[in-house]
């Protein structure tokens, strides 16, 4: 029952996830973390970190962990079935249509472009509610993390450095200040 459950929670996850992977975090966290409970939302801001360092498409790698954490290595396999089986299924019908029709897709190019607009304010409210996360955890160290944020994103604007050099500062940023923090209290 639960496999079923965690396969049909990440096919409707699929079956939504217009606009790409950033498009999947609300609705990952409306799934996972606020209806179902699998996850906290630490675990959730974790997870998308990670989903974000290991290659892959956001989708698949966060349907892979939390499969994992709910059901163990064959949820992690039920739950990757269920986010691509969607776009699998949609992808092969309309090549159907378009390569042994030769239909066009005007009303489906303007009912994605309603749909790309939409998209917008779901990451937007999926990025606000992880950004809280960050910098108000139980006991989180607003100072740190509010500077941090201010000297990488201050390098990225000024600078337009690489952004794997800016994740490495943020890194380095994040141990020293966290280490230098008790001798400035």
């Amino acid at each position: 029952m639960l496999l079923a459950k965690l396969f049909f929670e990440f096919f409707k996850i699929g079956l939504f996830s217009f606009g790409g992977g950033y498009a999947t975090i609300p609705l990952i966290q409306q799934f996972i973390v606020e209806q179902e409970g699998w996850l906290t939302m630490t675990q959730f801001t974790d997870l998308v970190t990670i989903s974000q360092m290991t290659p892959g498409p956001i989708a698949i790698n966060s349907a892979t962990f939390v499969g994992a954490q709910v059901a163990g290595p064959v949820g992690s396999v039920v739950a990757t079935a269920g986010v691509t089986a969607p776009q699998t299924i949609i992808i092969l019908t309309l090549a159907y249509f378009l390569f042994t029709k030769q239909r066009s897709f005007r009303l489906m190019d303007m009912l994605l472009r309603g749909i790309k607009a939409g998209i917008i304010g779901l990451i937007f409210i999926a990025s606000y509610d992880m950004f809280k996360n960050a910098l108000w955890p139980e006991g989180g160290n607003l100072e740190i993390v509010a500077l941090i944020t201010f000297i990488v994103g201050g390098v990225l604007y000024a600078k337009k450095m690489d952004l794997i050099k800016l994740i490495m500062l943020g890194a380095v940023l994040g141990i020293a200040l966290k280490l230098a923090l008790p001798f400035f209290a």
